[in-house]
């Protein structure tokens, strides 16, 4: 018996701690800036997650786009089957449902990473000669920091002002039953070795990683958060 309530003590702290990491990563993720406006255009990179497409459409609605709802995503390996169309479609409907005109709406549907994302709009709007000078980008919370990152190194127009924000949700409620735990827990940790690894190939700017975070990070790898490192 006393071996039993030991493991079951054991069992309990292991998870609390992994939790612990898990929020220290996500806050991490998060950059906590303060949407600007006013700004051209509000720039939603798709995803899994629709309430990134509610949170994109409100900022439209009251203001925080002047010209354009951008929505850029294709299908992806974590939407293949999900959706019955490509990302960016769903959201745009998403998008009219709530009231944003079709007009308003620029929509990008072959991307399927966050350097295509930023890439393949910059290559639409050329073709459009549309030219945008400022972007609130919109993405889940814990791509805040990787979104940011690639936007300044591979948008072409260094000028270009931008802000970065998502749905406005805590950890402890951010996991549902479209974006469990797990999953959320495995692409964060991946993320976070890429914000690492992936500015000495050209695809980010570097972004300083604080040892607790990074600590944080290999504790949930050798937990066996690993299905989505790079």
């Amino acid at each position: 018996m006393a071996s039993d309530t030991a493991s079951a003590a054991a069992a309990g702290s292991s998870s609390s701690s992994i939790e612990a990491d898990a929020e220290t990563v996500f806050e991490y993720h998060k950059m906590g800036m303060p949407p600007q406006r006013p700004v051209d255009a509000v720039f939603c990179l798709c995803s899994l997650d629709v309430r990134v497409a509610h949170r994109a459409a409100v900022l439209f609605l009251t203001g925080y786009g002047d010209r354009f709802l951008i929505f850029s995503g294709g299908v992806g390996k974590l939407t293949q089957g999900r959706f019955a169309k490509p990302e960016a479609e769903m959201f745009a409907d998403i998008a009219r449902e709530m009231g944003v005109p079709d007009d308003k709406i620029i929509v990008e549907n072959r991307s399927t990473n966050t350097g295509e994302n930023v890439r393949f709009v910059w290559d639409l709007l050329e073709q459009r000669r549309v030219k945008v000078q400022s972007f609130v980008l919109v993405q889940k919370p814990y791509m805040e920091r990787r979104t940011y990152a690639t936007f300044k190194k591979q948008w072409p127009d260094p000028e270009t002002v931008i802000t970065v924000t998502s749905p406005q949700i805590d950890w402890r409620d951010y996991p549902d039953v479209f974006n469990p735990r797990e999953l959320v827990v495995n692409i964060m940790v991946g993320d976070l070795v890429r914000i690492r690894e992936y500015p000495a190939k050209g695809f980010q700017i570097h972004q300083d990683i604080p040892d607790e975070v990074w600590d944080a990070g290999q504790r949930l790898i050798k937990a066996g958060y690993s299905r989505h490192l790079p």
